[in-house]
């Protein structure tokens, strides 16, 4: 779904009021209730002609399905063009044809990321980019992490630099993974697939050990690459780069003792910044309770990091907060 599809879609179920909108909600999966719902969050002040414009498109597709429903795809063309003309009509149509085409992999939705691990390990990198390249990001961070350090780097790598592949391997792929996977179990002329931001996405979602490891593995493979991905991944220690505000939201938000043991080690600039931006009690009573913890292992550390920067990306999802990345413009104030 584009971004304008997601404001549209918005604004339809804010003019639909909070029962239907979540009837509505209950129909898409969880990246695009996500995406929505922040989007629903941002819309402080709509216009009355965007409002207007967007139902009007609404209710024209509305009508267009009952015709389609009632009388075939012919019967629904004929009704349209009666009452908008051809070239609306064909335009309407074109989103219909377009809405009902089933998108590639759907049966994955309801695949067990384990038993898929299973049966994809073998396959060729390529393959396997493809698959998690068409997964959902938690799906495929739980995939990718099961693999070989040096297969992760792979597929990755893969997932970065791939950008359009045909229908045919797409439905031939599709085809062998699904009689596979049927013991256990249920497009435009080219298909866009990967790219960094998918893989970005699949990284973020992913726990450090495994997040460190494909870092690690596409410098060896793809230096520039490796940079790319860097600037557009959130660290623990970009903390620093976020604005008070947004820091105060956080911490309001972490327990404690996590935020405690994700401060072990880190560097004065980093536990500056969040202690500033406490109470003079409370920072006090924070860097008190670090130094009570006394030696604690690495792997505790990176998952409450890990934690903290889950609840910044949930922030950002919700509009909350924003969270400025090195591709990112510069702001205007």
């Amino acid at each position: 779904m584009t971004s304008e599809g997601i404001r549209k879609t918005a604004i339809v179920l804010i003019q639909l009021g909070r029962e239907k909108a979540a009837s509505v909600l209950k129909h898409l999966n969880d990246t695009e209730v996500e995406a929505i719902s922040a989007e629903i969050a941002r819309l402080d002040d709509i216009g009355g002609a965007e409002i207007d414009s967007v139902m009007s498109e609404f209710n024209m597709l509305a009508t267009a399905r009952a015709h389609l429903a009632q009388g075939g795809l012919s019967f629904a063309q004929g009704m349209l063009e009666s009452s908008l003309g051809h070239e609306k009509a064909a335009e309407i149509i074109a989103r219909l044809q377009a809405a009902a085409v089933q998108m590639p992999f759907q049966f994955l939705l309801r695949a067990d990321p384990a038993q898929l691990r299973t049966f994809i390990a073998d396959e060729h990198p390529q393959v396997i980019a493809l698959v998690l390249a068409h997964m959902t990001p938690e799906k495929a961070s739980l995939v990718l992490s099961g693999l070989s350090p040096a297969l992760q780097a792979e597929v990755a790598h893969r997932i970065a630099v791939m950008d359009r592949t045909s229908p045919e391997i797409i439905r031939s792929v599709e085809a062998s993974l699904e009689r596979k996977l049927s013991s256990v179990l249920h497009p435009a002329d080219m298909s866009r697939v990967g790219g960094v931001d998918p893989l970005v996405n699949i990284i973020n979602r992913s726990d450090r050990v495994t997040e460190r490891q494909i870092v690690e593995g596409l410098e060896a493979l793809d230096a520039a690459l490796a940079d790319d991905v860097r600037s557009r991944m959130f660290m623990f220690e970009d903390i620093v780069n976020l604005e008070d505000r947004s820091v105060q939201m956080v911490v309001r938000q972490v327990d404690n003792a996590e935020l405690a043991l994700a401060l072990k080690g880190v560097s004065d600039a980093v536990r500056a910044k969040i202690v500033g931006n406490l109470s003079e009690r409370a920072g006090q009573a924070l860097l008190e309770e670090v130094e009570l913890l006394g030696a604690v292992r690495l792997t505790q550390v990176e998952e409450a990091q890990q934690g903290v920067i889950r609840t910044i990306r949930q922030l950002e999802e919700q509009g909350q907060i924003m969270v400025r990345r090195g591709s990112d413009d510069e702001l205007v104030v």
